[in-house]
């Protein structure tokens, strides 16, 4: 009976003052609002550039590294043992890129549950040919049925088809920029010479545009086949091994691993892009900031608000006191005010929220350096809402908690005899 009593009270003390009431609400709305919108926003922001790498970049990475031996013949002597022994302009391993025992190799990734998927890869070093200019290039040959279904290549095709890799002999896929370079479109023939000196022509059967320039200025796609060719080798010789795992968390510890099973180099996707990691976590860091520092701006103007109505309401609080109700009763009464001003407001600010982040979501966003993104990024992550409508009543809470607890300490008595 006492509970529904304390929330009519507090309900006529609200309605009272509903001018205030409903500026206190407003703050707290507009700080969520912006908080969702804020977080939902940078967190759209974050995907797409992690994207950007993550869709094109293999959590882990095998090749061969042509590097000079570790150990040398000196350091094996007997004789030299207790030397410090300096040796200059130690040359390369005479070796070549090629990984070896490739067939094993996949043969125990597809045995792996760890592993989602795996596509091969050759890289070749390659002139673009343009009259007498001649282009630093590369061109990767890929699995084209492996690379789009674990790197979404066919997303990054801007014109032409991908498939036709396969089905049309000496073809190629040019990035956007070194087709602008050479002025080629889709159905010309363009010269590349290898680093061996060998020329071949390709027919172009598409464009490529990973949105990030100086990649595609440079690169261009090949199949396998076709790259085995141009370089002359034979359909075992494989450069790369593309790796994506289930979880992309396991990517360190198993580039080791592979690394000492398979006697390759291995490399993983977060040695590879720590700092481009640093940069995403920065950013959420200050989305989370701003947003929480809005939400505690609004906290400090409840907490005004109670401070001056109790003020006002001293003669209502002592007349409270005189018909029974304890400092206890006096001390809901105000954290009710603040609770209901705190899940007016955040439920607001999360409608609100939630619609203006679908507006920004349809607001176009053209640029030529991004052909799949056509709007705005927005995240709609439960999790940004849960902690908005949490911190919104603990923000509140605690704006109402020391003036409802300085309200139930004041006297009747004193209050009356001011009046």
């Amino acid at each position: 009976m006492k509970f529904w009593l304390i929330i009519r009270i507090a309900f006529a003390l609200l309605m009272a003052r509903w001018k205030q009431t409903m500026v206190a609400a407003i703050g707290v709305a507009f700080s969520i609002t912006m908080f969702i919108t804020l977080l939902g926003f940078m967190g759209g922001l974050n995907d797409l550039l992690d994207g950007l790498l993550l869709n094109r970049t293999p959590h882990i990475r095998l090749y061969n590294e042509i590097k000079a031996p570790e150990v040398l013949p000196v350091n094996l002597s007997p004789k030299y043992k207790d030397h410090y022994n300096f040796v200059k302009s130690v040359k390369p391993k005479n070796e070549r890129q090629q990984i070896h025992n490739i067939t094993a190799i996949e043969a125990a990734l597809k045995q792996d549950n760890r592993v989602l998927g795996f596509a091969p890869k050759i890289t070749a070093q390659v002139f673009y040919n343009i009259g007498s200019t001649d282009l630093n290039g590369l061109i990767n040959g890929i699995d084209v049925a492996g690379e789009n279904a674990l790197f979404l290549f066919n997303d990054y095709v801007v014109a032409g088809n991908y498939t036709d890799l396969n089905t049309i002999p000496n073809s190629i896929i040019l990035g956007k920029g070194i087709a602008e370079k050479t002025f080629t479109n889709v159905g010309d023939i363009i010269q590349v010479t290898t680093a061996k000196g060998e020329s071949r022509q390709l027919k172009v059967v598409g464009l490529f545009q990973s949105g990030i320039q100086e990649i595609d200025k440079v690169q261009s796609y090949a199949s396998l086949k076709t790259t085995q060719n141009l370089v002359g080798e034979t359909g075992s010789y494989i450069t790369d091994l593309q790796v994506k795992l289930h979880d992309l968390s396991l990517a360190p510890a198993m580039a080791k691993e592979f690394e000492q099973l398979y006697a390759v180099d291995a490399v993983d996707i977060q040695t590879a892009n720590s700092q481009f990691e640093t940069g995403s976590k920065v950013r959420t860091l200050i989305s989370y900031a701003v947003g929480i520092t809005l939400l505690i701006v609004a906290g400090f103007g409840i907490y005004n608000i109670l401070n001056m109505m109790i003020y006002e309401k001293m003669d209502s609080i002592a007349i409270l006191k005189a018909t029974g109700f304890s400092g206890r009763d006096v001390n809901r009464i105000f954290l009710c005010i603040a609770l209901t001003i705190g899940i007016s407001g955040g439920l607001a600010g999360l409608v609100l929220g939630f619609g203006l982040s679908s507006v920004i979501d349809q607001i176009p966003f053209n640029t030529p350096s991004l052909p799949t993104v056509k709007t705005y990024p927005v995240n709609y992550n439960p999790f940004f809402y849960l902690i908005g409508g949490v911190f919104a009543l603990i923000t509140t809470y605690f704006a109402g908690f020391f003036p409802s607890k300085k309200a139930s300490k004041m006297d009747p008595v004193t209050i009356i005899r001011g009046k």
